[in-house]
């Protein structure tokens, strides 16, 4: 047996997605900006894509920009929108426990000579509200802020911190990082305060190199890509077709009987911390560990004392259970030592031992419990060897 439980690293693409991407790259594969009919077929899958993308959102169409995943989205609305109020001020905030795409945004924008402030969190992973207070001034023109927390699931508390932005001045773009959140919540961000968002496509089971940038129509941002002028002129390059025909399936999708895939994939998190809390030395990390029902409802970060992270990931491996040892942007370093961990202030024993597990719609409580079978198998073995 399998049981896949890295899905905050990526999805499978569902049969429908994977059907429109092959319809797009070997029969409707004209150029978007082409003038003739193949052409005009192509841009009717964007437009058809942004339609279903905007609904999710209840934003305008005209308010989606396609983008090559978060990576790219998460780039271009923190260094985009800085550099578009420079001459407002030179001062930006975002959380200590940010995704590296947002963490080495903002250290450019410091070697630019952008005041970076970094909102520190509380040992469940939240963002200081009071901080966040104290910190915004006159020259403070961009807050950034992630909605789930890829590593150990703490939802932050974006509506809360965007009402104290635009509160302290409405100017102040507010941009939301929501990888991990789109196709979890309903995220409106009209009526959450929200200018820019940042999703990617194969975290809701779209393609790979597919994403998304939701620009408020009230903002400013300037383009990272230039070229022929795709996209309004904000993001240049031959349009991605089959990426964004995907997406916009996946985005469909996802929002299709939400809360009822929600609920399922709460259900399974509860019932694997259930497990993982019955074994001896195991300790749940952030919202959850407070509270199963808090936090995110598919991801589960846990630490196994005295075995380190990387040894059970491959252990796990073996039997067909697949996890991740952190971020999968960041789990290729030799010592993944998690900064997000850090910075909830687990303890030094801990740092190298922890893993996690998440879920998507598709996940089966079969797999959760092979996955505990096998972990009350190994946990003890490799925790022997350690001792030796």
């Amino acid at each position: 047996m399998e049981a896949y439980l890295d899905n905050s690293a990526t999805t499978p693409c569902l049969e429908e997605v994977k059907e429109i991407v092959v319809r797009t790259m070997m029969e409707d594969y004209g150029n978007p900006s082409s003038k003739h009919r193949k052409g005009m077929q192509a841009e009717n899958y964007l437009r058809e894509s942004r339609e279903k993308i905007a609904k999710t959102l209840k934003v305008q169409e005209k308010e989606i920009f396609f983008t090559s995943g978060g990576t790219e989205s998460d780039n271009w609305a923190v260094i985009g929108a800085a550099m578009a109020a420079r001459r407002a001020g030179n001062h930006v905030i975002t959380t200590a426990v940010e995704h590296a795409a947002i963490l080495q945004c903002f250290a450019f924008l410091e070697e630019q000579g952008f005041r970076v402030t970094y909102l520190p969190v509380d040992h469940s992973g939240r963002v200081d509200l009071e901080a966040l207070k104290e910190a915004l001034c006159e020259d403070t023109i961009l807050v950034s802020m992630m909605y789930v927390n890829n590593e150990i699931g703490t939802v932050e508390p974006v509506a809360e911190a965007s009402a104290i932005v635009k509160q302290y001045d409405p100017r102040i773009v507010f941009h939301v990082d929501a990888i991990q959140a789109y196709g979890k919540f309903r995220i409106l961000p009209k009526k959450q305060g929200i200018d820019l968002l940042s999703v990617s496509g194969h975290k809701i089971h779209g393609p790979k190199g597919s994403g998304f940038l939701y620009v408020s129509e009230k903002v400013r941002i300037l383009p990272l890509i230039l070229g022929g002028g795709q996209q309004k002129g904000m993001r240049s390059g031959t349009d991605n077709v089959p990426g964004a025909a995907g997406l916009g399936v996946a985005a469909e999708l996802a929002y299709t009987k939400l809360e009822e895939k929600t609920a399922q994939m709460q259900k399974l998190k509860e019932r694997l911390i259930a497990g993982l809390l019955q074994m001896e030395d195991v300790t749940i990390q952030g919202e959850a560990g407070i509270d199963p029902a808090l936090g995110a409802p598919h991801i589960v970060s846990a630490s196994f004392r005295n075995v380190r992270s990387e040894v059970l990931l491959h252990a796990l491996e073996d039997k067909g259970v697949y996890i991740s040892s952190g971020s999968a942007c960041s789990s290729n370093k030799k010592i993944p030592v998690s900064g997000v961990l850090k910075e909830i202030h687990v303890e030094k024993a801990l740092l190298e031992s922890t893993v996690r597990f998440s879920f998507s719609a598709l996940t089966t409580e079969e797999e959760i419990d092979y996955c505990l079978e096998q972990l009350a198998q190994i946990v003890p073995m490799l925790r022997r060897f350690t001792r030796h």
